[in-house]
């Protein structure tokens, strides 16, 4: 039996939950047949968490998919036995004391994490193909959670000697806030680090950002395609798809303390041409015959 620890209902997310299922079809598991998946979906409630984690925990589950940050930290608080295979776009495994090294975790956790600095680079270096003068620029994050994206956000800023503007959103309700608090302190550009919140308001913000006349970039492709201007980050199904294999592997007797940390291996570019007419930027075309989508 697997459980299936996420932060939003799978009718919100069914292509995620599909790949996941398909890594697992892979390995030769397939639900209702061979294999039975418990859900549990805490939406933005975090008392929730815990609880959720420590049911599928007295369930002696056989292995648990942690599907975000925070249920990755609920799962590994509720045992320290049963395997957990987790996606985590906001943290390094290591510093949060997950596993000992990504070749050897060493324990029963592993999963797939981002090397975060890497993709910070490459977004502020897409903003800047877009606006070339570009000398200050809007890092948009939820404190706790993106604790290690906002120094590597904001290194790769500097690198191209530009200013870094934290701005701080905790709840739906502060998007508007924060849009404006970048309007009013002259950012020309933003990056929106990745988190759960981001994924489900991808479309509000993206109509705040074309309402500010302001380019942002998210690490979800689900916000180019729901208005924003830009997305460049992992392809998120093929991480679920990875994560179900791994949970496989882990049926099949395989332990977690040998499964190394993955990192992705896909990215996806997406840019909204109708967004960049609409704030007025020029998407050159190179750029846009670098594009996996181009949303016109």
């Amino acid at each position: 039996m697997v459980g299936y620890l996420g932060p939003v209902p799978a009718e919100v997310v069914p292509h995620l939950v599909a790949a996941f299922r398909q890594g697992l079809t892979e390995e030769g598991y397939v639900e209702g047949k061979n294999l039975a998946i418990e859900f549990r979906f805490t939406g933005f409630r975090p008392e929730l968490i815990h609880e959720a984690a420590g049911d599928l925990v007295r369930r002696q589950v056989d292995v648990i998919f942690a599907g975000s940050p925070e249920m990755a930290a609920a799962a590994r608080s509720a045992t320290n036995s049963i395997p957990i295979v987790a996606i985590d776009l906001e943290s390094d495994p290591i510093a949060m004391g997950y596993v000992k090294s990504l070749a050897h975790p060493g324990g029963n956790f592993t999963g797939m994490f981002l090397d975060l600095p890497e993709l910070s680079g490459k977004q502020v270096g897409l903003l800047k193909e877009i606006v070339p003068r570009l000398s200050r620029i809007a890092i948009f994050g939820i404190p706790n959670l993106n604790a290690a994206q906002f120094p590597a956000a904001a290194a790769a800023v500097r690198a191209i000697r530009a200013e870094a503007e934290i701005i701080e959103v905790q709840a739906i309700d502060d998007w508007a806030r924060a849009l404006e608090s970048a309007k009013s302190r002259q950012v020309e550009a933003g990056i929106l680090l990745s988190s759960p919140l981001v994924f489900v308001t991808s479309e509000q913000v993206g109509t705040l950002a074309v309402a500010n006349r302001l380019p942002l970039i998210s690490l979800f492709a689900e916000f180019a395609k729901n208005g924003g201007l830009l997305a460049y980050g992992p392809n998120i199904r093929e991480m679920f798809k990875r994560c179900g294999s791994y949970v496989g592997k882990v049926l099949h007797g395989a332990k977690p303390s040998d499964l190394p940390i993955q990192r992705p291996e896909k990215f996806d570019l997406v840019i909204n041409l109708k967004t960049a007419t609409a704030i007025g930027v020029d998407v050159s075309a190179n750029l846009q015959q670098l594009a996996d989508e181009i949303i016109e």
